[in-house]
């Protein structure tokens, strides 16, 4: 039997999700991390990605978070995130909206770098949110 730990998604809107889980997959601000049962401790930012879970059966589910920080302790994972959503409460269409607006954004010319900044993480934002839903679809 695989070991397990707990896993808790926190938003400043809900515990998003709380259950005992065999491994998850997330992207760090330095690159892609899996953390499994017995983790060396850590404490890492999460830039917007898809977190995918293995829960206790060794199914994978998918979700988008935004930005946030991951605690990895000796039973217990953390993740604060100002955003988590399941595939099926994704809304597409404003996904596509605001990846268009930020595309539209980055073309422009004479951007000052902040500006440049907030395009580029909404475009993140945007198209992580599309491939939630997109794998959500898929099943």
């Amino acid at each position: 039997m695989a070991v397990l730990f707990t896993l808790e998604v926190h938003t400043p809107y809900r515990l998003f999700f709380s259950e005992q889980v065999q491994a998850i997959s997330l992207t760090l601000i330095d690159g892609e991390a899996a953390i499994y049962a017995n983790h060396v401790p850590l404490t890492a930012p999460v830039i917007p990605c898809l977190l995918k879970i293995k829960d206790e059966n060794g199914e994978w589910k998918t979700a988008y978070t935004s930005e946030g920080i991951l605690e990895v302790g000796k039973n217990k994972t953390i993740l604060v995130s100002d955003d988590a959503e399941w595939p099926e409460e994704i809304d597409c269409e404003r996904a596509k909206a605001a990846k268009e607006q930020a595309e539209n954004t980055l073309a422009e010319e004479g951007m000052m770098k902040f500006e440049t900044k907030a395009a580029a993480d909404a475009l993140r934002r945007a198209n992580m949110r599309i491939r939630a839903w997109e794998e959500g679809r898929k099943k």
